[in-house]
């Protein structure tokens, strides 16, 4: 016979804390591709190097978000930050987010430096606030240039394992609850990785895109191509990963394993194998596999690769709700499921949650006010008759 226990009839973890991971992945994914042009000067990726790094940064900004509105009492969260407690994975959350924020920040500075140079000459209280960024400091010569850029390659260099064990660190989190057959496994802090990149990624072709649509700007392709390429290689290592998870379950065939499969087959059928695999996973996966295959012209190569860039950020979204979701409808008889529907104008509702997500992109728009996210692009369409 079925049964729940009492404590568990209701879900703990809801909307904010799927909406958490959603946004740290794309922080993940976006500083991954600045740093391919920075450190691994791949220069295809120009185009949209600055704006990817500006991205990881307001995206990181708004990451905590989600958890301060999950919380009872949010001015509490800062306790983990002055009373060190090192076994503490929330606390090494602190520190490593910490980190990671004050170094892209400081990549950013100096990636800027320039265009906060020229602002700063102006009049105004934008020219204000960019010399007070600087410090008052306007030595723009080319000695000062190149040792910018130095510094920015050591900083990208070391942000890239800072962006993989941020994201790693939460699916560290939910591997290691050992009491949760659908969360412990190994593979988990490696998926949350890797599918941190391909959010990140489809959610760059996803803006640059769209930014280029509102401002008539021409798309380049050979950059449009490599994030396509990448994000291909990417999806396939993480849906790979993905895969080998349920089937390393199912061929234990443990009493955990049994009820796992129960819980896809009746609770996760729609969302988890229809939805995240067949349709938002197989899909994308194939448009992606003929963009990087075979040689089309620009217009449906554009619309194949905008379209699997959309269609992956529902699959990562998909994602993490059957991972912080499903893995709390099982009780832990083993023996019962209890269910979960998000409210609308809750707390933590789909309202707050959208509300959430969108601020990021309105903090992008203004920082794009200040200092060009597209210089190249700008320059570009200014000198064109």
């Amino acid at each position: 016979m079925d049964y729940i226990f009492p404590n568990e009839a209701n879900v703990t973890w809801t909307v904010m804390i799927v909406l958490y991971p959603y946004i740290t992945g794309l922080v993940a994914g976006a500083f991954i591709v600045s740093s391919l042009y920075h450190v691994f000067g791949r220069e295809e990726l120009r185009p949209v190097a600055r704006f990817s790094l500006v991205s990881a940064f307001v995206f990181l900004l708004f990451a905590p978000l989600p958890l301060l509105v999950h919380l009872g009492q949010p001015q509490r969260a800062f306790n983990i930050m002055i009373t060190p407690h090192f076994t503490s994975a929330m606390s090494g959350f602190g520190y490593i987010y910490t980190a990671y924020l004050l170094l892209v920040a400081a990549e950013i500075w100096f990636v800027l430096r320039q265009d906060f140079v020229q602002r700063a000459r102006g009049r105004g209280p934008v020219a204000l606030l960019c010399r007070a960024l600087l410090l008052f400091d306007l030595d723009d010569s080319p000695a000062r240039r190149k040792a910018d850029h130095k510094v920015v390659r050591v900083l990208a260099g070391i942000g890239i394992p800072l962006a993989c064990l941020l994201h790693g660190y939460v699916g560290f989190l939910f591997g290691s609850l050992k009491a949760n057959p659908w969360w412990s496994t190994s593979l988990m802090f490696v998926i949350f990785i890797f599918s941190a990149i391909v959010s990140g990624l489809a959610v760059l072709i996803f803006h640059y895109f769209v930014i280029s649509k509102a401002r008539h700007w021409k798309v380049d392709h050979d950059c449009v191509q490599s994030l396509a390429r990448y994000l291909w290689g990417f999806m396939i290592v993480a849906i790979s990963l993905e895969m080998l998870e349920v089937l390393s379950i199912v061929y234990k065939q443990t009493e955990e394993a049994q009820i796992l499969v129960r819980l896809i087959h009746e609770r996760l059928m729609i969302s988890y194998v229809v939805l995240q695999f067949l349709v938002f996973s197989l899909i994308p996966l194939l448009l992606l596999a003929i963009v990087s295959l075979w040689r089309l012209r620009p217009r449906p190569m554009y619309a194949l690769t905008w379209t699997a860039a959309v269609m992956l950020l529902g699959q990562v979204l998909l994602m993490r709700w059957n991972v912080v979701i499903g893995g709390q409808l099982l009780s832990k008889s083993f023996h019962g499921y209890t269910s979960y529907v998000p409210g609308l104008w809750e707390k933590e509702g789909l309202v707050t949650a959208a509300v959430i997500f969108t601020l990021p992109f309105g903090v992008l728009w203004i920082f794009d006010k200040i200092v060009p996210l597209f210089p190249d692009v700008e320059a570009r369409t200014s000198s064109s008759p």
